[in-house]
């Protein structure tokens, strides 16, 4: 189990700092975002009236994605958001589903990839929420009922950024611990196919729906 919290890095001075880098987690990142364009090219390469499987798929989640980012949304602001939607749930599925795939790792296992897009979220949701509401009546939403109240409500504001990494990274994480604890006991017989198929597939696939929705209600909220 000598894996087990072994990083791979890459350390740059930087004026007198270090800064260091997960070479790994880099890495998968950058193979999800390939695959993903290998995926958006085969799905429009031969558009038509009657579609192919590849567009089938392809059709069905973007459907499905602008369908929900416009039921929490008003349609004009949906219509913004849903290409960002799509792509946020479509990167994290594809990232939870690495760790099914032999010799690679789910890149949101580590924590600054959901704690980077937790706060990519709640950037984009105080920003449409300062121009739908306009920033007298946006900075106001904070102080009601009472001024009092103003360092709770923004203590509240910061621990969604929190909670919404802290669960992908958490869930992800602890399938890996798990899988890995399991096969180390069991030798890698039969069960850890299984847990692999469970956690990557299914665990992977709601804890995507679960951040991406929890992205969108957290634009909603700030709009109204």
């Amino acid at each position: 189990m000598d894996e087990l919290g072994y990083i791979h890095q890459l350390i740059v001075p930087f004026f007198g700092h270090e800064l260091t880098f997960n070479i790994k987690v880099i890495a998968m990142v950058w193979i999800v975002m390939a695959i993903l364009i290998v995926f958006a090219l085969f799905t429009t390469r031969n558009r038509g009236l009657v579609p192919g499987r590849m567009q089938i798929v392809g059709e069905l989640l973007v459907t499905q994605l602008y369908a929900l980012t416009e039921d929490a949304l008003d349609e004009k602001l949906g219509r913004k958001l849903a290409p960002m939607i799509c792509a946020l749930f479509m990167f994290l599925v594809m990232s939870n589903y690495m760790g099914v795939i032999p010799f690679m790792e789910e890149p949101t296992k580590d924590l600054n990839v959901p704690l980077s897009l937790g706060i990519m979220g709640f950037v984009i949701a105080h920003f449409f929420g300062i121009k739908q509401k306009g920033l007298r009546a946006y900075v106001k939403g904070y102080m009601e009922p009472f001024f009092i109240l103003l360092p709770l409500n923004l203590i509240g504001e910061l621990a969604k950024v929190i909670s919404i990494s802290f669960r992908l990274f958490g869930n992800i994480m602890g399938g890996s611990i798990i899988i890995l604890v399991v096969s180390h006991l069991v030798y890698s017989l039969i069960l850890p196919p299984f847990l692999c198929f469970f956690f990557g597939l299914f665990v992977g696939t709601i804890q995507a729906f679960v951040f991406t929705m929890l992205t969108i209600v957290y634009v909603s909220v700030q709009i109204k």
